[in-house]
This record gives structure tokens, C-alpha cells and sequence, in this order.
């Protein structure tokens, strides 16, 4: 997997957690947040779908947020009209939060769970990752996440993230095997990678060579949608 050089020093993604690595979180600079969060990053539904519809949560950071992309132009908003489109009746709720990491992420299970969410889209971890925080702390959040989410009946889409190659690839590979351990042991649909197809893309990436753009968002939403498909039955 490319990365473009700036990805190497910036970092913006997803989630954290536990107690060492919340002190190791306090001796870093904070991560950038949007500058006026909108409805849908605040975790409001867009007003126009019925409330009895089931919702799918967008729960994650900035990659979910839509970090620096404009108003209306996140995944969630274009799965919102990727599903639209297929006749399915849900609503996308998007309560990402920019530079949100596993132990954050946790610290809002339960405002996440008073959505009652149908499906979650969970998308947590790569900021733990390009942090170099303990990887068993990282694992220990998500599966906290995972275990609580499925207590509440909730259906988990589990988005795999990566990191750059200065990392190395023994800390990149047992990063990534997270993602397939967890998967395989819970009996989660998994995306491989959310950013396929796009993080190598300039065109579809935004300068920061992090966040995607608004098409970047779009062709994100597409790839989401193959595998949340087999869950809306």
C-alpha cells in the first residue's frame, strides 16, 4: 500500500484507549477538529428521513466525520444516497468525530447505543496506530466496543484501516491482524480497508494526503455499501 509523504507525519483518523494510553495521548499535540461540526457529525439524523426508520450509525472519526470535505459531502452522506437509491429504508446517523481514537470512542458507547442503531459502521484505531500506541490496548477497545455494541443487538460492519510504511511492517502487520482477529472471532462483516481504491488516489485526496475529498467520500460511501448490502436483509 502507497502513501503519499505527508501521511507520514500527520494524523487524523480514529481511536484509542485505556489508561496508558491516555497518558501517552497527553504528551501529544492535539489533533486537528473541524472547525464547526455540522448536524450530522453532532450524531443528529438528517430531518427528512422518517424517525421509525432503522439506523445505520457512521461511528468514527474524522474519515467518517468528513474532515475538510464539504458540508454534505461525508461517506455517510453519500451512503445516505447510495441506499436511497437501492429502495432501502434506513437513515444514516454520523457521528463521527474528528481525531477520535478507540478510548474515546469508547467514552461514547452509550450515547451511540441511545440512537438504537440497527447497524454500526464501526471505524475506530488509526489514530491509536499512527500514535504508535500499545497495540493491546488498541485491540482491548474495539473488542469493548464490539462486545458492547452486540449486547445492544446491534449489527457491526468493522472498516480495517492501515498505516505508512515508516511504521515497519511487523508493527503494520500485527496493527492490521487487529482488524482480522476481532472480525473472525465475533463473527463481523469486515472491510479490508475503508480508503481502498482512494488513498492512493491524489485526485480523490485532499493536500493533507489523509482525508479524502468529497468524490474521494463518494467512492468510500460505494465501497462501504458492497459490504453493508448482506446486512440490511
Amino acid at each position: 500500500m502507497k502513501y503519499f509523504p505527508v501521511f507520514l507525519i500527520l494524523a487524523a483518523l480514529a481511536g484509542c484507549g485505556g489508561s496508558s494510553q491516555k497518558q501517552a495521548e497527553k504528551q501529544l499535540p492535539p489533533l486537528p477538529e473541524t472547525s464547526a461540526p455540522n448536524d450530522a457529525q453532532q450524531g443528529t439524523a438528517r430531518p427528512e428521513k422518517p424517525a421509525d426508520w432503522p439506523v445505520i450509525v457512521a461511528y468514527g472519526d474524522s474519515l467518517s466525520a468528513g474532515f475538510g470535505a464539504p458540508t454534505g459531502q461525508s461517506y455517510p452522506d453519500f451512503l445516505q444516497q447510495e441506499l436511497d437509491g437501492a429502495g432501502y429504508q434506513f437513515r444514516v446517523v454520523n457521528t463521527g468525530i474528528s481525531g477520535d481514537t478507540t478510548s474515546g470512542g469508547l467514552e461514547r458507547l452509550s450515547s451511540v447505543l441511545d440512537l438504537k442503531p440497527r447497524i454500526a459502521i464501526l471505524e475506530l484505531g488509526g489514530n491509536d496506530g499512527l500514535r504508535g500506541l500499545p497495540l493491546t490496548a488498541t485491540h482491548d477497545n474495539l473488542e469493548q466496543l464490539i462486545t458492547g455494541l452486540q449486547k445492544a443487538d446491534v449489527k457491526i460492519l468493522l472498516a480495517g484501516m492501515t498505516l505508512p510504511p515508516n511504521y515497519g511492517p511487523d508493527y503494520i502487520r500485527k496493527f492490521e491482524r487487529i482488524y482480522v482477529d476481532l472480525a473472525t472471532r465475533y463473527h463481523l462483516s469486515r472491510i479490508p480497508f475503508l480508503l481502498e481504491g482512494v488513498a492512493t488516489n491524489r485526485k480523490l485526496m485532499q493536500a493533507d494526503g489523509i482525508h479524502p475529498t468529497g468524490e474521494g467520500n463518494k467512492r468510500v460511501a460505494q465501497t462501504v455499501m458492497r459490504y453493508l448490502v448482506p446486512l440490511l436483509k
